[in-house]
């Protein structure tokens, strides 16, 4: 130990000074300040090539618009309704960004599709929460979206009954966060999905465009609330927007690839397609029919049953048509009103099973009979629905469930 503290001070260029210390000489402070110097120089070298290494920052497909293409961020496309919408997108050579925080959507929806369509730069998967607008803020700086879908909503009137402020906050206030974000980034179209429960129970059927607005459950409201949204800020902007309200949508996809399948804990709140399916497969006991005093031919509820195929397909007829300071506004549905009761007997013949059936009084929120008048959609866009016989949808929709028992779990 000794030896070498000897030789390393031989080895430097010293002179001593009172008191034994040492001082270093000029040509030393050189070597040193030019090894510092060298250390800094490589450290912002290796900073910088990391920043602009292709796995960091190298623009992809999606964070940049290409001639020809159309790019389309579809919210809560991991959804029963999104996910099919998605499908037709891609199939027709949209490049689509699914934005989802998979509450009620299922990411066996995404693996599907991304098996349809594995080719780089056609569709990307974003797991994020509306509701979180410094998230929402960093998508919409990474992507180049040409036009926004916006599903992601939830959308049960029972539920909604129940718990009014997750509605308001779900629908209302997380549309202003993506609105918001439209705006910022000057995103051209906006899609949105609304819904006949705005309109609540009008007067006179069938409903058209212009009919009164006076909702009556959460649900409704918090829609009608965005829409208001919407349509004040495109009185001064640029941007194309179409306003879509439609009715009960029911099917799945001809194909056998989609399919609709609710959280098992929400079984309770959603739709009456899912509940006949859950009595038929043993599932659940039999199946409730809430209401049958309602001033209709038969007492139960009257609903407009729209094919989840057909729906899509208004998306999409509803975005090539979209002009620039322009707003439209639609009722897609097939013009015509089914009972609960006849519903039910569809069912029962899709499934080849004899359904129990159980009448319950009424349900909050929920209101007798709606359905729509489809001209103005058909004039303007071209668009009428063309799957509207119902027991064929619900036996294109129960094939899906016969394949699938556990949703997309059981792929």
């Amino acid at each position: 130990m000794l030896s070498f503290s000897r030789a390393r001070s031989q080895g430097r260029n010293t002179r001593p000074l009172g008191g034994g210390m040492e001082y270093l000489e000029p040509k030393r402070k050189s070597n040193v300040m030019g090894k510092i110097i060298l250390v800094v120089s490589l450290t912002a070298l290796c900073i910088f090539m990391l920043k602009h290494a292709p796995s960091f920052t190298s623009p992809t497909a999606f964070s940049r618009s290409e001639e020809g293409v159309t790019h389309v961020l579809v919210t809560g496309g991991a959804g029963y309704i999104g996910s099919h919408a998605a499908l037709r997108l891609l199939k027709d050579s949209y490049r689509v960004t699914i934005v989802d925080n998979l509450s009620r959507g299922n990411l066996g929806a995404v693996k599907v599709l991304q098996g349809l369509f594995p080719e780089p730069g056609r569709l990307q998967f974003i797991y994020a929460d509306l509701g979180d607008a410094k998230a929402v803020d960093k998508i919409f700086s990474e992507n180049a979206f040409d036009a926004v879908m916006h599903f992601a909503a939830v959308a049960y009137v029972g539920e909604s009954t129940l718990d009014p402020l997750k509605y308001y906050h779900n629908i209302t206030s997380n549309t202003l966060v993506v609105l918001e974000a439209v705006a910022r980034h000057k995103v051209k179209k906006l899609i949105y999905s609304s819904t006949c429960a705005t309109y609540g129970e009008p007067d006179k059927m069938p409903i058209v465009e212009v009919t009164p607005q006076v909702p009556i459950n959460p649900y409704g409201k918090a829609k009608k609330m965005a829409e208001d949204m919407i349509l004040d800020f495109s009185k001064n902007s640029d941007m194309a927007v179409m306003i879509l309200r439609y009715f009960n949508v029911i099917g799945s996809d001809p194909e056998g690839r989609l399919g609709e399948a609710p959280k098992p804990e929400l079984r309770e709140h959603g739709r009456i397609s899912g509940a006949c399916f859950d009595a038929a497969r043993g599932v659940i006991p039999g199946l409730q029919v809430k209401g049958t005093d309602y001033k209709t031919g038969d007492g139960t509820c009257v609903r407009d049953y729209i094919d989840v195929t057909d729906l899509v397909d208004a998306h999409v007829k509803a975005l090539e048509k979209a002009k620039p300071r322009n707003v439209g506004i639609y009722n897609v549905g097939t013009g015509k009103g089914r009972s609960v009761k006849e519903f039910v007997e569809a069912c029962k013949k899709a499934t080849g099973v004899d359904i129990k059936v159980d009448f319950l009084p009424r349900r909050p929120g929920d209101y007798a009979e709606v359905y729509s008048d489809p001209a103005k959609i058909l004039r303007d866009l071209n668009w009428s629905a063309r799957y509207t016989n119902l027991q064929e949808s619900l036996e294109v929709a129960w094939k899906w469930q016969k394949t699938h028992p556990h949703g997309y779990a059981s792929s």
